[in-house]
This record gives structure tokens, C-alpha cells and sequence, in this order.
């Protein structure tokens, strides 16, 4: 039964990865059957999304390519992460927020 609910709900964790309207989107498809996988997978991908717009705002006023590249780097790792965690359909907490993500983010249903 469970490996049936991470079918159902695969889809709908991979698209929240693609960018912040994916995760978006990924919310109102998964609002009708709730399913359990991509609600993991949207909270992780939704805050990916929402911590690299607000650190990238600060980042930004370094003004070095050396700070700015390693919050790129930084940010592509989780990212790929959290889309590979999806792909293998495996619930995998991301290193450092994604514990934080997942209480942050429980308005995400």
C-alpha cells in the first residue's frame, strides 16, 4: 500500500522542484488526495525555493563572484538532492533545514 501512494504522488514531487510555481502548482495538485509522499517532497522543495530567494536577496550585496558561487553550489547540491530523493522515491530529510522545513511549512497539506 505504501509503495502505491508514492506512485500516486511522484509526480507531483518532482514538479515541486522544478521551480517555485512548480512547488506552486505541486500544492493544488496534491490538495484533493493529500498524499503523503508529496507533501514530504513539496514542504522540502518549497523551502529550497523560499531560502535561496531570501539568502540570495543578502548574498547578493557581497558583490564576489567567490560568496556568490558557493551559494550557488550550496543551493544546485540540495536542489539536486531533494529531485534525485524524488526520482528514487525515497523520503529523505535534506542536511541542515529540511527537519525545519518540515515543521515550517505544515500549512502545506
Amino acid at each position: 500500500m505504501e509503495n502505491l501512494t508514492v506512485k500516486e504522488g511522484k509526480t507531483a514531487a518532482i514538479i515541486s522542484y522544478l521551480t517555485i510555481i512548480g512547488a506552486i502548482i505541486a500544492v493544488f495538485m496534491n490538495q484533493e488526495k493529500q498524499n503523503t509522499f508529496a507533501r514530504f517532497h513539496i514542504r522540502q522543495a518549497f523551502g529550497i525555493h523560499v531560502a535561496f530567494w531570501l539568502l540570495g536577496y543578502f548574498i547578493g550585496m557581497f558583490n564576489s563572484w567567490l560568496v556568490t558561487s558557493g551559494f550557488w553550489i550550496f543551493f544546485f547540491v540540495l536542489w539536486i538532492y531533494g529531485f534525485l530523493g524524488a526520482l528514487q522515491e525515497r523520503k529523505t530529510i535534506m542536511p541542515l533545514l529540511g527537519e525545519s522545513f518540515q515543521k515550517w511549512f505544515t500549512f502545506i497539506k
